[in-house]
């Protein structure tokens, strides 16, 4: 029942073994011979999340059977649907956050998914449909291993620290690098502000890892301390959070399905496509408040805590 790790490709099998070719010695790793589907065994999918749990972040080549209907059913097998809070789910479905070639460049910022929610995704499933002829790939960084290679004294200074996460931005101060042209457009402002409180660092809740919970493009400030200095602050930990060795960059194909653990994980897209067309699709699985070293829990501080709730799917 253990994953098995090998260079040579092997079918999915009912007994919950997988083959899983790591890509690096910190995070990621492909899987291959399966097929994501609503109606894979629950060996394989418990065989998945372990994998999942392992390397943060897991990759399927040539997924193509999977339409909107079957993401979505997929999605389900891993735990609760949540639909972004700030945007409608994509036409036809009850959850998928469309991403079209504006929003990769709006994901150039290192980030985990929605933590101005107080309960955050516990995981993304992301489905390619399109991509570029070159450029457009996502990278993700490991925050387990970034917490575990934290010098001592900078341990010390994050145990106890909590930190302001919302949604609200300067488009200009955050984009404007990028140009006029490829700034977000009005309508896709958020039109209701989040905010919630984290800890710095988090206990993983099924690996009981240490993470640390930042992210530059929800991360505000820490509480007790300036704009300023948390500023200084935040980026002391971020750069050692996206050290390259802690780090996976993934180089897209149509049909890729890219699965992440939002718990121990912070990605970014690399914005290098030009005006050629990226579009994927994502489905979110909810999760849950963080708790701290000191036992501190996510709290909602502004915004209604519940939004992004998805019905499940009706059968017959």
């Amino acid at each position: 029942m253990d994953l098995t790790e090998t260079a040579h490709a092997a079918p999915s099998t009912d007994d919950g073994e997988l083959e899983a070719v790591r890509l690096t010695g910190s995070i990621g790793a492909e899987i291959r011979g399966v097929t994501l589907s609503g109606d894979m065994s629950e060996a394989t999918v418990a065989a998945v999340r372990r994998a999942l749990l392992k390397h943060k972040v897991i990759f399927f080549r040539d997924q193509h059977q999977l339409d909107d209907d079957q993401q979505e059913a997929f999605a389900e097998r891993m735990g609760e649907l949540m639909r972004f809070p700030t945007h409608d789910a994509s036409a036809g479905s009850r959850s998928l956050l469309d991403l079209q070639p504006e929003s990769g460049y709006l994901t150039t910022i290192w980030h985990t998914d929605t933590t101005f929610m107080a309960s955050y995704p516990q995981a993304s499933i992301l489905r390619a449909i399109t991509m570029p002829s070159v450029g457009g790939d996502t990278m993700w960084a490991n925050t387990a291993a970034a917490y575990r290679d934290l010098p001592a004294p900078l341990k010390a200074l994050v145990a106890d620290l909590t930190c302001i996460h919302r949604n609200t931005q300067d488009m200009q101060e955050r984009y404007g690098e990028l140009g006029p042209d490829r700034l977000p457009k009005a309508g896709t402002r958020p039109s209701n502000v989040f905010e919630s409180e984290h800890p710095v660092v988090s206990i993983h809740p099924e690996t009981g890892e240490r993470c640390i919970l930042l992210g530059q493009q929800f991360t505000r400030r820490f509480v007790g301390l300036t704009v300023e200095d948390s500023q200084r602050l935040i980026g002391v930990l971020q750069d050692h959070v996206t050290r390259p060795e802690h780090t996976v960059r993934w180089r897209w194909r149509a049909g890729d399905v890219a699965i992440w653990d939002n718990r121990a994980t912070q990605h970014r897209v690399v914005a290098d496509y030009g005006q050629e067309v990226r579009h994927l699709r994502r489905a979110t699985v909810r999760g849950g408040p963080a708790v701290g070293l000191n036992g501190f829990r996510s709290r909602q501080t502004q915004g209604e805590a519940t939004a992004g709730s998805v019905a499940p799917a009706t059968m017959g």
